[in-house]
């Protein structure tokens, strides 16, 4: 029985990545759609029903019916309170809806911005409006027509689109300001990598840089944000974590110098030695070797 539900979940996900999208109710929802590869997907949902969203540093207590725009690239968590729960959700690649280099990247939308706000409290001619555009959206995708995709992509820019005449909702039990949110959100990107379960996938975020454009903000803010709320640069937490990382699979795994070098992002062990060294005073072969 495990075994089956493994597979449905690994089946989900490579379905929604071959298309892009998918589209479903949340009472016909299944395992697969819970445990769905998050970090590829941005998310719109309607919802019905008590629950709390921990949204970046933020919490959010919902009641009634909410519309959600969630971001891969910040982290967000749902708690469901009520027994009663409905509603709507949309999955989609930011490829899948950004058809031109020249649109606007999702990321800087005021739902899935840092320091936006992602949720709208929806009255009752509204969730109606909505849960038809859902359900269309539904059909639409079992369909053979030729240009569905076109059809469903439209119908997710009307979903903004409305949500955008909407005021949104403040209600939020936690603020802080701009620096605090994209600094909370960078520790919680960076923590998010770790740790490294095989050598086979090297970290992907490994600079300012990367960070930044992960987030989608200039990196002069994302440095003056980190060095405000913190005192130290984005590049000394990027730096240190990888140590910590670095000392880790040296004392607890088998691999080879090379392999961690590899896995930690570093395209020849040279450059790992080196920057070890550099940071920790020791190489990595000398601390594996007290370790042991």
């Amino acid at each position: 029985m495990e075994k089956k539900k493994e597979r449905s979940v690994s089946e989900f996900n490579n379905e929604l990545k071959l298309k892009g999208v998918n589209v479903f109710q949340i009472e016909a929802d299944s395992n697969a759609t819970r445990i769905y590869s998050r970090k590829d997907f941005y998310k719109i949902c309607l919802t019905t029903g008590k629950s709390i969203v921990h949204y970046a540093d933020r919490s959010f207590e919902t009641a009634g019916t909410v519309l959600f725009f969630g971001n891969p690239h910040i982290p967000y968590s749902w708690e469901t309170l009520s027994t009663s729960y409905v509603g709507y959700t949309c999955l989609f690649s930011e490829a899948f809806l950004k058809l031109s280099d020249r649109s606007e990247s999702l990321q800087q939308s005021p739902f899935f911005k840092i320091g936006g706000t992602p949720i709208l409290n929806i009255s009752e001619t509204q969730r109606e409006f909505l849960n038809t555009i859902f359900r269309k959206m539904i059909d639409e995708q079992k369909t053979d027509y030729t240009y569905k995709d076109d059809l469903i992509r439209n119908y997710i820019n009307l979903i903004i689109h409305e949500a955008l005449k909407l005021q949104p909702s403040e209600n939020f039990s936690s603020q802080k300001n701009a620096a605090s949110r994209i600094t909370s959100v960078f520790l919680e990107t960076m923590e998010r990598q770790f740790p490294i379960e095989s050598s086979d996938s090297p970290l992907q975020l490994k600079t300012a840089q990367d960070y930044a454009k992960q987030l989608g903000i200039h990196i002069n803010h994302l440095n003056r944000s980190v060095k405000e709320v913190t005192g130290k640069s984005t590049t000394t937490h990027i730096s240190g974590r990888i140590i910590t990382e670095a000392r880790a699979l040296l004392q607890h795994t088998n691999w080879t110098i090379a392999e961690i070098a590899y896995a930690l992002g570093f395209e020849y062990p040279t450059y790992f030695n080196n920057f070890f060294k550099r940071l920790t005073g020791t190489n990595p072969t000398t601390l594996r070797t007290q370790a042991v």
